[in-house]
């Protein structure tokens, strides 16, 4: 699933093309990805403009001229591009945004797990996500004033959008190692120092893979260049880069989760 680094990425090479652009038609050929009533969606879209494109956690937020907001959540599969109307759409476009200047923005969503929302209040979405990591006010007091006010599981901690927005599971992994953290410790047994060092760490792998342009999955996500750093993530059986260790695979909470025995203690045994 793209996460915060992938949908940060699509953000910046869609802003420059779409700001100050006007929707002038919708064509859904997958109904039961808009959140929204599709009849409503073509016969209010046409016709804003778009004033501006933000992102919150994993979602796709379009400011409208008449103050709605258009949600686009990509889930498993979802990839959105701009190409002309006079282009072919692929089989997998699901929902195609029609522009005034001949192109369209369309929503490529081989699994059909995408989401597509038209609000005229953003909160009811938005507002239930946790902080975002990377935010100016996303300080190191903040972090451990959130984790303090938590009980569970690291990773499965990280994965919950309302705990912290946009972290998934490559991201998890591979944060947990640059802290020198067990997946599986919980946040109520964590250190001071510990935090300090997962906040720091969290910041370090959001930041590095958005310098990469997130990681490519497949066909799904194809720009990237993160995976060519991983350290844990995805390497089972495969040597530690730090100990040469052989990195371990556990299912955690349900998702598959890679770390180094070595160099991730859990941390009653700090």
């Amino acid at each position: 699933m793209p996460e915060l680094p992938e949908v940060e990425t699509t953000r910046r090479r869609l802003e420059q093309s779409l700001i100050g652009q006007t929707f002038d038609s919708v064509t859904v050929t997958w109904p039961r990805s808009i959140r929204t009533p599709v009849s409503e969606l073509q016969r209010e879209l046409p016709g804003l403009r778009i004033e501006a494109l933000d992102r919150r956690g994993k979602y796709l937020s379009f400011r409208l001229s008449n103050g709605y907001f258009l949600l686009l959540h990509l889930k498993m599969s979802g990839r959105l591009m701009v190409e002309s109307k006079a282009i072919k759409p692929h089989l997998h476009v699901r929902t195609r945004f029609g522009l005034s200047n001949g192109h369209e923005l369309r929503f490529k969503d081989t699994r059909k797990f995408g989401r597509v929302y038209f609000l005229k209040d953003a909160k009811p979405i938005l507002g239930k996500l946790g902080p975002e990591p990377l935010d100016d006010h996303f300080t190191p007091d903040a972090f451990q004033r959130l984790c303090r006010g938590h009980k569970g599981r690291l990773k499965p901690s990280l994965l919950n959008q309302e705990f912290i927005a946009g972290i998934g599971n490559i991201y998890a992994d591979e944060s947990c190692f640059e802290a020198g953290l067990h997946p599986a410790s919980r946040l109520e047994d964590l250190s001071n120092s510990d935090l300090r060092r997962l906040y720091k760490a969290i910041r370090t792998i959001l930041t590095k893979a958005l310098n990469y342009e997130g990681t490519t999955l497949d066909e799904v996500y194809p720009e990237g260049e993160f995976q060519n750093h991983f350290q844990v993530y995805g390497r089972r059986e495969q040597t530690c880069f730090r100990c040469q260790t052989p990195i371990q695979r556990i299912i955690l909470a349900g998702r598959s989760t890679h770390f180094c025995p070595v160099c991730q203690p859990c941390a009653k045994e700090h």
